[in-house]
């Protein structure tokens, strides 16, 4: 051989090695840190990986001003490529700054959409653009409880058609040596139990009255918004001591460990379930909140940064594609307690918690967004603090925390 062709041949092979190994890299952040959460990322990483992707990671937890985080790596100039974030208002500033990715025409082109339900849909379109990938879809207040503490307790969740019905069996689950609702006072937790109750006895029409893209604050003089207070001050006064500041998963495991009978929280509570060994309606059960008259939604969805060049425009393209692909999103929704968000994963394959969420999700007019996904973030945060102000305070009045709100509104919005 001689020494041109060998030399040649040498930068070939280098050259491919070189492409071989370099692996495009992709800053991505997110909130997730519990176990069940880090075990579904797990999935997402490994896909990421066959992928030739990178994984740069930025974690910050729930509950810790992360929408101004997001805004405050972009303005800073180091802005991740991959974001969890639902805010519509987030992707309105990105396009502001000309940082935009839309996906419409690539799940079009790609096959996605059509395998979507419209509440999914609904949830990552932002002015008529779809703006985020999908990961899984959460009833925000289902109701989980233990099935040995129930038979134990002789009280049977499936048969309640109200909250009044629950609330009756309270000491009936005392008697039992449990705690009847396991709670975790913290402000997003209550300020999730808040809407849930909010969507529970008002319906959808307050509850986009309250939460929607224009909220009215007349629908605050609404008796379900009080009633809504009232039972929250009955579960707190029913809550134990350990309840304050404890994480959601922590009060998820008192519930499994047999402490409590039940929680009513995202039912994200399922990987947590599941990552104790659980099986789903052996071991414990799943229901709506009784006497619901809507459900709040949550779409866990992530957004792309726009404006990048080609190659790493490419590799986020290609993340969110791997996200939504019904083996991955399958697979990602078992580790993470959630239901797929396809509508062509096959439901015999689905466990007990997630073919009633898909039964649910068949009636559009029970359910409602998330507030993330639709209201201002000011005024969201309001109703958290005021709910979590209450929450606190015993000798706070439902109509101290009405009046509270009131005052916000008119802070916020007017």
């Amino acid at each position: 051989m001689s020494t041109t062709i060998r030399l040649t041949a040498a930068t070939a092979f280098a050259s491919l090695l070189a492409a071989s190994v370099q692996a495009e890299e992709l800053v991505i952040y997110q909130k997730w840190s519990s176990p069940a959460e880090v075990a579904a990322l797990n999935v997402l990483h490994e896909g990421a990986a066959e992928l030739g992707i990178e994984w740069i990671d930025i974690t910050i937890p729930h509950d810790t001003g992360s929408n101004v985080n997001l805004l405050n790596l972009v303005t800073g100039g180091k802005p991740p490529n991959i974001f969890s974030e639902n805010n519509p208002a987030v992707y309105r500033d990105l396009e502001q700054m000309g940082l935009a990715r839309p996906l419409t025409s690539d799940f079009e082109k790609a096959g996605v959409t059509q395998h979507l339900p419209p509440s999914v849909i609904k949830s990552i379109t932002v002015d008529g653009e779809i703006m985020k990938f999908p990961l899984g879809i959460h009833i925000d207040g289902m109701l989980f409880y233990n099935k040995e503490v129930a038979e134990k307790a002789g009280v049977s969740p499936e048969g309640w058609t109200s909250l009044d019905d629950m609330h009756a069996d309270f000491d009936k689950i005392r008697e039992a040596g449990a705690v009847p609702l396991a709670l975790g006072a913290q402000a997003w937790q209550i300020g999730y139990l808040t809407h849930a109750l909010i969507a529970t006895t008002g319906g959808v029409d307050l509850f986009e009255s309250i939460y929607g893209p224009e909220p009215k604050v007349e629908a605050l003089d609404d008796p379900a918004v009080a009633e809504t207070f009232d039972w929250l001050r009955k579960f707190q006064q029913a809550a134990d001591e350990g309840s304050i500041n404890r994480d959601w998963n922590m009060t998820a495991n008192t519930v499994i460990n047999g402490d409590a009978l039940m929680q009513i929280h995202g039912d994200w509570m399922k990987g947590e379930w599941l990552a104790a060994g659980k099986v789903p309606g052996k071991d414990f059960g799943c229901i709506q909140i009784p006497g619901s008259k809507a459900l709040s939604v949550t779409v866990d969805a992530w957004g792309l940064l726009g404006d990048q060049p080609e190659a790493k425009d490419k590799a986020e393209l290609d993340f969110a594609l791997m996200a939504v692909s019904p083996e991955i999103n399958a697979e990602f929704a078992a580790k993470k307690g959630s239901t797929p968000v396809r509508t062509d994963i096959p439901t015999e394959n689905l466990d007990v918690c997630s073919q009633e969420v898909m039964t649910i999700l068949e009636d559009p007019t029970h359910q409602v967004q998330n507030p993330h996904s639709m209201v201002d973030a000011d005024w969201q945060s309001s109703v958290w603090e005021v709910a979590f102000n209450f929450w606190s305070d015993p000798d706070m009045s439902t109509e101290d925390a009405v009046s509270e709100l009131k005052n916000n509104f008119d802070i916020i919005l007017n």
